[in-house]
């Protein structure tokens, strides 16, 4: 299935039904009173969050979205039926924006939350509401209200408790392959991902979601590479884990160019919780790996994990760290 994150669509609520005029007319009953039903409210514009989704697909191939409009009264009181609302599901992390994207309207964190954004236009009144002592038949009546429109910009951020981080080609795919049931593709060349991937973790009888982050680069936020497109993903994770790529001649600064993107995407990422991995370690020897851990130490301050995504050395030790820092994480939101 294809991966879309953001969609531009226009909505429209359902107008309101006109009011009816008519009078009552019965064999025997002369100049029957005012019998003008009321028209029916028009259909309402809901969001509705599901868990099942994990794309905006459906909003690519269809822009224009509208309720039914409510019926018209009818003689003999009748009240015109009422327009269906619409519900269009969306993925959970879906928000909600104004046209231009600056202001967020609602932001969906929960599975089966529900968002009415326009509501549907009151039906008119029938002329039977207007009988009067002075106006016993009257042929006043009401239209239906007019229902709001706008056009809005879906945005989707992943929810996942874990994201995998790092260079093009330092191993995520291999990873999240070995410890899930995703099967990403996987190739020796940059930008393989192309798409956020998820898999659910499970270790020491508990679980927990991962997501794969396509590649960044030196200069990704500002839309360098693959740009800030998967970086929005990132700020919805709890905790990151962060590889780096044994084979790499400068590992301290492959960790500070990653550091500096998310830093500079956003204040979010400064302080969120982190897994550091020296990936590919099959290939190099003893000696120089020691060089590099020492190296990756004074940049990062923390302990450096050694793991072989291929030879699936070291990763359950990650995923313990990560599930114990990801538990701290939810006890605190």
């Amino acid at each position: 299935m294809q991966f879309i994150d953001e969609a531009k669509i226009y909505i429209k609520a359902g107008d309101g039904g006109n009011g009816s005029v008519s009078f009552r007319r019965e064999k025997f009953i002369d100049r029957g009173g005012p019998d003008g039903g009321d028209g029916g409210n028009g259909g309402s514009i809901i969001f509705q969050s599901n868990s099942h989704l994990n794309t905006l697909l459906e909003f690519r191939y269809k822009r224009h979205f509208k309720a039914e409009n409510g019926v018209s009264g009818k003689g003999r009181n009748m009240t015109g039926k009422s327009g269906a609302p619409l519900i269009l599901k969306v993925p959970v992390g879906t928000q909600i924006f104004s046209e231009d994207g600056n202001l967020l309207i609602h932001d969906f964190t929960q599975d089966n939350q529900q968002f009415e954004i326009i509501p549907g236009g009151k039906g008119g009144l029938g002329n039977s509401h207007f009988k009067s002592s002075t106006n016993k038949s009257p042929r006043k009546r009401t239209e239906g209200e007019i229902a709001g429109e706008m056009d809005i910009y879906l945005k989707l951020k992943l929810l996942s408790d874990a994201g995998l981080i790092g260079l093009p080609n330092v191993g995520k795919s291999t990873f999240l392959s070995r410890t899930t049931a995703a099967k990403p593709k996987i190739a020796n060349y940059q930008f393989t991902t192309l798409k956020p991937s998820l898999g659910v973790v499970y270790v020491s009888g508990e679980e927990f979601v991962l997501a794969d982050i396509p590649g960044l680069i030196e200069g990704a936020h500002t839309g360098k590479g693959l740009g800030d497109k998967f970086l929005k993903h990132i700020e919805r994770c709890g905790v990151l884990i962060h590889v780096i790529d044994a084979n790499s001649p400068h590992v301290d600064k492959d960790y500070l160019t990653i550091r500096n993107e998310l830093e500079s995407y956003s204040p979010l990422l400064k302080d969120k919780t982190e897994v550091v991995c020296i990936n590919k370690i099959d290939s190099l020897g003893e000696r120089e790996l020691t060089k590099k851990v020492k190296l990756l130490e004074k940049v990062a301050n923390k302990k450096i994990h050694l793991i072989s995504g291929y030879l699936n050395i070291g990763l359950e030790a990650v995923l313990k760290q990560a599930l114990m820092e990801i538990k701290a994480w939810r006890d605190k939101t």
